[in-house]
């Protein structure tokens, strides 16, 4: 455990905080209906995301497409934890990353289980310009696998490290 033991915390208050902040959305906002936090370019919109990652697939029928998209996301999962197992304790920033990835992924599994559905509800836009709605979990994600890159990308070689 205690290979895993912050990442591990880390990984399980980002589920806590995202199946949270859903259940806040849930309640507070209508579906489909939305609040302005900051006009114009961020509301607190309340939508169901059916499929995959900015809502691809969601207009396919389910639960086949549910079970399709949990086995895809339990299969990511586990080669994030596999990656993570492999990766040497002094890889700080590709660890964080990994844990960020692994605790979004969990909080999406969560809600695909609990419900067949992602709820979504972070709604960026400026002009013209609108982003997919997101959540905490999804969050994550990204920064995680922006982490990941730059960890992967940027990480100095060490005297032990292969060639």
């Amino acid at each position: 455990m205690r290979r895993y033991g912050l990442h591990a915390v880390l990984a399980a208050a980002i589920i806590l905080l995202d199946q949270l902040t859903k259940a806040v959305i849930v309640r507070t906002v209508p579906y489909y209906g939305s609040l302005p936090v900051i006009p114009g370019f961020l509301d607190l919109t309340h939508i169901r995301n059916s499929g995959a990652i900015l809502g691809l697939f969601g207009q396919m029928k389910q639960p086949w497409m549910t079970v399709i998209l949990l086995v895809l996301n339990a299969a990511a999962l586990g080669l994030v934890i596999y990656y993570f197992s492999k990766t040497a304790q002094r890889e700080r920033l590709v660890r964080l990353a990994l844990a960020l990835i692994a605790g979004g992924a969990l909080g999406n599994i969560v809600d695909r289980l609990a419900r067949g559905y992602v709820i979504d509800f972070v709604d960026m836009h400026a002009g013209r310009f609108h982003w997919p709605t997101y959540n905490v979990a999804d969050a994550c994600i990204t920064i995680g696998a922006v982490l990941l890159i730059a960890g992967v990308i940027f990480g100095r070689p060490h005297a032990s490290d292969p060639v």
